[in-house]
């Protein structure tokens, strides 16, 4: 009979292992699995247990159905936790699964969240529109205010919510002071890392108790699966696991498998990422047809001194305000040759959208703008193609519309 019990933890060999390592070397359990170096897919809906099925399950040493378990979805969530320094993981079958996984199980009616105004659309249609029906109120923070986050922090406030960079503004929040209003306040802190990642910034050592990942982008890389992953504190992520098991956002065995092939590149994938889009940034401050460049520290000396000090490296997403608007941005899109017009991010491919038509089509049009959105804004997800390639792409795109 195949050996079901979780994979051991192994004693760390002296030193801490770099990022590249821990990226590389996963969650890996060769003696576990066979001798297999690359972790297998379980691909199964079920599996064989004991007799003794609920001493077994209360010692955690068996697997009984996928929805509820796999040893695949395991590694998957062990490996993002060692990226991200943290105690505990888990992975879902999308990043909006994690969100609402970890809302709906931490909250009551009642409560309330302090969240950043500016959050991906779904995030804030979650927040806006679901939340309210259980009796959970929402206070928003312009981003102005950011800095003065214990402003709006009561005694009903049980979680904290924010991006940083945020989507698709890029702008950059001091982690530290929204940590520490959560801990002042005896709630905690719930921070979206997508668009920084691991590689360029770690929201636990910065005092956040979880960190969410759509792991559709960066952590898997290659535009080929929909994920989503939450890391942290354990006692919190515990509060999280009966009720995705119920709502069913359990991700499949061989998304995990692949977010596992895909993780293995995540350092060397990043900073290219990083390099390129530094690239981007560079060409095209000062060019005719371009509004405003929107990059993580680029708003101010205050957010460039903060990205300096939260941050390794400001990623791989560029956001350009085209002079004409929506049809401006319309023609951009139809004369690039080499990035690809797509919604989504953090490929090895280049990719260009229109957040007023994909990640923010569900806000009016006054709620993009109060968030500093245009109509003629264009998203870049900067890949890994050669920079050169993509200036010479974008230069010939804005010369056409």
């Amino acid at each position: 009979m195949t050996d079901t019990k979780p994979p051991r933890k192994k004693e760390s060999p002296p030193g801490a292992p770099g990022l590249d390592t821990r990226a590389v070397r996963g969650a890996a359990e060769p003696d576990y699995n066979a001798g297999a170096v690359v972790p297998p897919i379980y691909q199964t809906s079920t599996f064989h247990f004991p007799a003794e099925l609920s001493e077994a399950r209360s010692q955690g040493t068996v697997h009984l159905y996928t929805r509820l378990g796999n040893p695949t979805l395991t590694q998957a969530a062990q490996a993002i936790a060692s990226l991200e320094g943290a105690e505990q993981g888990r992975v879902y079958a999308s990043g909006m699964g994690a969100i609402s996984s970890v809302l709906l199980s931490t909250l009551r009616s009642g409560d309330e969240v302090v969240a950043l105004e500016n959050l991906y659309g779904n995030s804030v249609t979650f927040l806006r529109d679901v939340l309210p029906r259980w009796g959970i109120h929402v206070r928003w923070v312009p981003e102005e205010e950011s800095s003065e986050v214990a402003r709006s922090v009561t005694d009903r406030t049980k979680l904290l919510f924010l991006e940083s960079p945020t989507n698709p503004t890029l702008r950059v929040h001091d982690l530290s002071a929204w940590a520490k209003a959560a801990e002042d306040a005896g709630a905690f802190l719930l921070v979206d890392n997508t668009f920084a990642t691991p590689v360029n910034q770690n929201p636990l050592a910065l005092g956040a108790h979880v960190v969410m990942h759509s792991a559709t982008k960066y952590l898997s890389g290659h535009s080929d699966l929909i994920a989503g992953a939450l890391v942290g504190k354990a006692e919190v992520l515990a509060q999280t696991a009966n009720l995705s098991e119920t709502l069913g956002a359990t991700l499949d065995p061989m998304a995990a498998f692949l977010l596992l092939r895909g993780m293995k590149t995540l350092g060397v994938r990043v900073r290219q990422h990083n390099h390129n889009a530094e690239a981007v940034v560079e060409e095209f401050s000062s060019h005719p047809k371009i509004t405003n460049v929107l990059y993580p520290g680029r708003f101010s000396e205050k957010e460039e001194e903060l990205a300096r000090r939260q941050m390794r490296g400001r990623g791989g997403m560029v956001s350009l305000v085209v002079k004409g608007g929506l049809p401006a941005a319309h023609r951009f899109l139809a004369n690039l040759r080499v990035i690809h017009p797509a919604s989504s991010l953090g490929g090895v491919e280049s990719l260009a959208s229109l957040p007023a038509e994909t990640s923010h089509r569900q806000l009016s049009a006054e709620e993009r703008a109060r968030r500093g959105i245009d109509d003629g804004m264009i998203r870049l997800s900067i890949g890994i193609e050669d920079a050169a390639d993509l200036v010479a792409d974008i230069r010939h795109a804005l010369d056409q519309s």
